[in-house]
């Protein structure tokens, strides 16, 4: 959790994979043990499908791309590749939690996290270097770096890989529709009122909002008049970030969906 959160226990780990490997070692660590995995070659616009592994042993967890009032959230880095533009996670659907009254959002179970690498050239080199930056807590989040090498194009059929693979982009919630994801209904300064459509109970509703650089606090449900709203404060950032997306997943427990809110 934040107010727990000691960069005292940061470790800085080296996973070395042989050349041929188109998944990482694991590199072990208090908590968990985590790998970097790919599969597959590059499709036309260059992107290859991997995962970060995350093994969480029991009673650990780790957090959503924003953990609310605690947690460290997951970062991919591949600046330092010749031939890599980008690197993206994505996320299945995160649970609510709340310890000693910090609330979060993440994952209590292991959990594969989604990434997608670009390369700049699809016939080019498929070597990839990732830095990595998560946090994983017990009763303190302990802030983990890690650097993982692999080599995309060493094994790109491995069938664990494929099934690993293919299985956590599965598990990421569909696109928010008319009739199961949320809209504006008003802002007021700085605090957003979203009304949600869905399927399922109201009571099981839950929403999660993340935005670069942005800082929202957990929302809060009501009803009125037959319709469920969610009201959450904003923090913008000082200055426009890089990329200036709110993401939001809603879920219940007919599913759960992703979604896109637009610039405001």
């Amino acid at each position: 959790m934040k107010a727990q959160l000691t960069t005292a226990a940061a470790l800085a780990l080296l996973a070395h994979a042989p050349a041929h490997a188109s998944s990482s070692d694991w590199v072990e660590m208090e908590g968990a043990r985590v790998r970097l995995v790919t599969a597959g070659m590059p499709d036309a616009d260059g992107r290859i499908k991997g995962i970060l592994d995350i093994e969480l042993r029991p009673g650990w967890k780790t957090y959503w791309r924003d953990p609310g009032d605690a947690g460290v959230p997951p970062t991919i880095d591949v600046s330092a590749n010749p031939n890599v533009d980008d690197a993206d996670f994505d996320f299945p659907a995160p649970q609510r939690h709340d310890d000693s009254g910090f609330q979060w959002a993440g994952y209590d179970y292991p959990v594969a996290l989604p990434v997608t690498f670009t390369l700049s050239d699809p016939a080019g080199p498929s070597a990839i270097s990732a830095e990595v930056f998560l946090g994983v807590c017990e009763t303190i989040c302990v802030p983990v770096q890690a650097r993982f090498e692999l080599d995309a194009s060493g094994d790109p059929d491995n069938t664990g890989d494929v099934d690993a693979v293919e299985a956590a982009f599965e598990a990421v919630p569909p696109a928010a529709t008319q009739d199961f994801g949320v809209r504006i209904s008003s802002r007021d300064g700085d605090r957003l009122v979203l009304e949600a459509s869905f399927p399922g109970d109201p009571e099981s509703a839950e929403l999660f909002v993340a935005g670069e650089g942005h800082v929202f606090t957990t929302p809060v449900r009501e009803t009125r008049g037959g319709k469920t709203f969610f009201s959450v404060e904003m923090t913008p950032p000082d200055q426009t970030p890089e990329r200036p997306v709110i993401h939001y997943t809603l879920a219940t427990d007919a599913g759960a969906v992703n979604g896109v809110l637009p610039r405001f």
